[in-house]
């Protein structure tokens, strides 16, 4: 049997790996319903994709919009495709780092005036961690049997 203490760090140190796994998929639940497009039940008109992929994520700093950053002429409809970067900034962050999530596309200020898909996302924040929060330990409790 092992002693008291290496019980007490053994659940510490899964409480931390827990904690770090809620806050990445809160992340990535957050990055995905951000772009989640209105035929889905999301708040982002798509037509060719280009403001979806031009999604970005760092652990130092806010995306910049790009004043030169658009779709090509005559782009067909949904002909840009989703870039990993996030994807591997989030799995790469540590608790305690801030994740930034911006896109970069020129036109991204307008059509979030318009359709509000970063504010209505941010507002579900509460909502995301505690569904992850669920999701994780569920799977936990899953292992644990």
């Amino acid at each position: 049997m092992a002693s008291f203490s290496a019980q007490v760090s053994a659940w510490t140190a899964q409480s931390e790996q827990r904690i770090t796994a809620v806050f990445r998929q809160s992340a990535q639940a957050v990055a995905r319903e951000v772009k989640k497009p209105v035929a889905a039940g999301g708040n982002m008109r798509v037509k060719t994709g280009f403001l979806r992929a031009s999604l970005m994520a760092s652990t130092s700093q806010m995306p910049s919009i790009n004043p030169e950053a658009k779709p090509a002429t005559g782009a067909a409809d949904n002909s840009y495709s989703e870039d990993q970067n996030v994807t591997l900034i989030i799995a790469g962050a540590d608790i305690g780092q801030t994740i930034y999530l911006g896109f970069t596309a020129a036109y991204a200020r307008p059509r979030e005036y318009e359709d509000g898909f970063v504010r209505l996302t941010a507002q579900r924040w509460p909502q995301i961690v505690e569904e992850c929060a669920r999701l994780i330990k569920s799977r936990v409790a899953g292992r644990v049997r």
